[in-house]
């Protein structure tokens, strides 16, 4: 059950109209990496979490909160959108026309000067953003993911921006993801130590179906001088099961596939006889 408070968590209140900030915000609301991804991507995991307990309810505490900064960045946008103008007419000096120009239209045309689940070029958020997978450190590792590229699209939002009120939520923006980015990394050391999983994810696969020749080798499949220089191409791999080795050059390991012609009725290029096709089924049959 849900419930909410019409009081803010941090406020949102800019010093004065800015309407091409407030399409600049709507990429950290409605863009993949905004703030209704990571909501719905946490509550979800949170719903579908199968473990009951610490993990379960630090994930839907976190994705609450996360809703919470839905309604403060669209309270902000609204805000930013107040006595703008709706023409150019009306748009009086030269900043004003600029600011004019460079703003969304549909805050005004759709919205009624509000904002709305988009990014900053007006695309609609999609739920294909969220994943929730039902493994726990895969989706924590992308979850530190998300907070990594939420607080790097603030702080680049922060240099868009000389409004003092503005300023002081994107601080509260780029403290609040930077706890997060070190929740979720925390929350992954703390799954290992419960022992549920690690890496190689799922850890429960069985790894003897592994192909052991290809799990420690890095392919050098460029011609960049420095690659092999990092560790992840030498000493011993992150897992600790042995050495990495290095393939240099990359060797084919497969033929070279050639296809039959296909279906006649998909007339695809080149074209396969009926009779292709019948002899084809009568091989499959034998």
């Amino acid at each position: 059950m849900f419930t909410h408070v019409h009081e803010l968590q941090f406020e949102a209140k800019p010093d004065g109209p800015d309407p091409a900030f407030a399409r600049r915000f709507q990429e950290v609301l409605g863009g993949k990496w905004g703030e209704m991804t990571v909501a719905l991507q946490y509550l979800y995991q949170g719903w579908n979490c199968r473990l009951p307990g610490k993990y379960k309810d630090m994930l839907l505490d976190i994705g609450t909160e996360e809703l919470a900064h839905v309604e403060m960045i669209t309270t902000m946008i609204d805000r930013l959108l107040d006595v703008s103008p709706l023409s150019e007419d009306e748009a009086k000096g030269r900043t004003l026309k600029a600011e004019w120009a460079t703003s969304n239209p549909q805050h005004q045309i759709v919205n009624g000067g509000g904002g709305y689940p988009h990014d900053s070029n007006g695309v609609p958020w999609s739920g294909a953003f969220v994943t929730a997978s039902g493994n726990l450190y895969a989706d924590f590792m992308l979850n530190a993911t998300a907070e990594m590229q939420g607080r790097l699209q603030v702080a680049r939002l922060w240099h868009m921006t000389d409004d003092p009120g503005v300023k002081q939520l994107l601080r509260f923006l780029v403290t609040r993801d930077h706890y997060h980015q070190m929740l979720w990394l925390r929350a992954l050391e703390q799954l290992k130590d419960d022992g549920l999983d690690n890496v190689p994810v799922p850890e429960a696969f069985d790894r003897d179906e592994e192909l052991d020749e290809f799990a420690r080798l890095y392919v050098k499949a460029s011609d960049g001088a420095n690659a092999t220089d990092g560790l992840w191409a030498q000493g011993p791999a992150f897992d600790g099961s042995g050495p990495v080795t290095v393939e240099n050059p990359p060797v084919a390991r497969g033929d070279r596939p050639t296809l039959p012609p296909g279906d006649p009725r998909l007339y695809g290029t080149p074209p396969a006889s009926p009779q292709t096709l019948v002899q084809k089924a009568k091989d499959l049959l034998l």
